[in-house]
Order: C-alpha cells, then sequence, then structure tokens
C-alpha cells in the first residue's frame, strides 16, 4: 500500500485533490484544470486510488472520481503537534505585543 505523504508529494496530485475537494470530477475536466494529457491525469489517478485517497464512480460511460478523505486523518495527525508549536509561538507573540505600550498613547487628536 502506498503511504499518503510519498503521494502528496507530488503537486499534481495535491491539484487534483484540491480540485476533488470542491466537488466529484470527471477525468476530461481533471485534465483540463491540470494542464496534463489525459494518460499522465490517468496515471496520477491510478496513484491516487491506490493510496485510497479517491474512488471511481461508473456511471454509464462516464467515471466519476471523488475525494476519501479518510486516508488523510494520519497525515493530520502527523501535523498536529507542528500546529501546537506555531499556536504556542504565535500566542507567545501576541502575549508580547500586548505587554508593549501603544505607540498612540500621549499623542493628541
Amino acid at each position: 500500500m502506498t503511504i499518503p505523504f510519498d503521494v502528496l508529494a507530488e503537486p499534481s496530485r495535491r491539484q487534483i485533490l484540491d480540485l476533488l475537494l470542491v466537488r466529484p470530477r470527471l477525468v476530461g475536466e481533471l485534465t483540463d484544470q491540470l494542464g496534463l494529457s489525459q494518460p499522465g491525469t490517468s496515471r496520477h489517478l491510478r496513484v491516487l486510488r491506490e493510496a485510497g485517497l479517491v474512488r471511481v464512480r461508473q456511471d454509464a460511460q462516464r467515471r466519476w472520481y471523488e475525494l476519501c478523505p479518510e486516508p488523510l486523518a494520519e497525515v493530520d495527525a502527523w501535523l498536529a503537534p507542528y500546529r501546537r508549536l506555531w499556536t504556542d509561538r504565535l500566542d507567545a507573540l501576541e502575549r508580547h505585543l500586548d505587554t508593549m505600550p501603544d505607540p498612540t498613547d500621549g499623542e493628541e487628536p
């Protein structure tokens, strides 16, 4: 099984996921949006499918691709400590700025 981090390292695959986040799409629509060839788009979609990040829904002759967000939970869990790090640092900056004197104090209107 492919690891989501490996799959997400490719910018075109991230762009596909961004497009599918909005709504399911046909491969032709993804090809037009990405500016890739149809075989190139299909290769990226195959990798995303194998990683479990997208699924295909057959509708007569059409193949709709849609996002499967569950595997992204692994990525989210990995990012959580980094989010906390930045939140803590931004909170410390806000506390520091709150202790600084207001530059408009003492000025007349």
